[in-house]
């Protein structure tokens, strides 16, 4: 599998590679997963697109290093990727972390994108009453076991319409499986960046870029209200909001996340 050299790391990515890069979405995933969180939107959408997803450094595929995990970092590296990878201005689609990182890039890099696609993010820096419970898990995984965090975890992560829905069993469980596969040290260098992220709501009012914004109505870590938010501040931006789901709505409601992906797409 392919792994990219990008300033002090490698990322790994995938790339289908089917379609004219002039049309190509680059797929960025939330904290403490990785690309594979995107596979029934690139299983959809690859006939008619490019689809590249990759695992940001010190998850899924990507080695860890010892630092370089501030979303300003993040954002270098995933610039570079874009670079390297395509010849021209991409669609973007960030989830949670992701959504992070695509903010940044439209603030700060606004003709690489031609499209924005933010699921269950915020503009905002994290609230400071949320810290101690993260930090708390991020301990817990380091100096226990990960699997000693995973319960808490998926609570944040998931609706409870997911958890408790016994059809969605098997895939809670193997999203709980590949949650305790995690490395633990680098658990807390992961969380921590996010955690201690700058917000930029203020500087949203300079993207122009078309702009879709997903969210579940469950999500308890970006709430529906975060958002809103950011839809209120993004010029040409649009809401949907995804019944049943929480935090991981691609997981939870790949059909209709679908559904509005290629609506959306098709306008831009």
């Amino acid at each position: 599998m392919p792994h990219l050299k990008i300033r002090d790391t490698e990322i790994f990515y995938i790339d289908t590679g089917e379609v004219d890069s002039k049309q190509t979405i680059v797929f960025a995933h939330g904290l403490l997963w990785d690309h594979e969180m995107f596979m029934p939107q690139i299983e959809h959408l690859k006939k008619d697109y490019r689809c590249i997803a990759f695992d940001f450094r010190g998850q899924g595929q990507s080695p860890s290093t010892k630092a370089g995990y501030d979303m300003d970092n993040l954002t270098l590296d995933t610039l570079e990727l874009i670079e390297q990878l395509v010849d021209g201005a991409v669609h973007f689609l960030g989830l949670s972390m992701g959504g992070f990182i695509g903010m940044r890039l439209a603030i700060r890099h606004p003709k690489k994108l031609k499209s924005l696609m933010l699921l269950e993010t915020s503009a905002d820096a994290e609230p400071e009453q949320n810290k101690p419970k993260y930090k708390k898990l991020c301990f817990v995984a380091k100096w226990f076991s990960i699997g000693g965090a995973v319960n808490k975890t998926m609570a944040i992560m998931f609706s409870q319409s997911f958890l408790n829905d016994p059809s969605k069993k098997a895939l809670k469980t193997e999203w709980e499986q590949r949650m305790k596969k995690l490395n633990r040290w680098t658990f807390g260098r992961a969380v921590e960046g996010v955690i201690h992220r700058k917000g930029v709501y203020e500087e949203l009012h300079t993207i122009n870029t078309p702009t879709l914004i997903l969210v579940g109505e469950e999500d308890v870590a970006t709430v529906p209200a975060k958002a809103e938010k950011i839809q209120g501040a993004i010029k040409n931006s649009q809401l949907k909001r995804i019944p049943a789901a929480g935090h991981t709505s691609s997981i939870e409601q790949p059909e209709l996340v679908n559904q509005h992906l290629t609506e959306f797409l098709q306008a831009v």
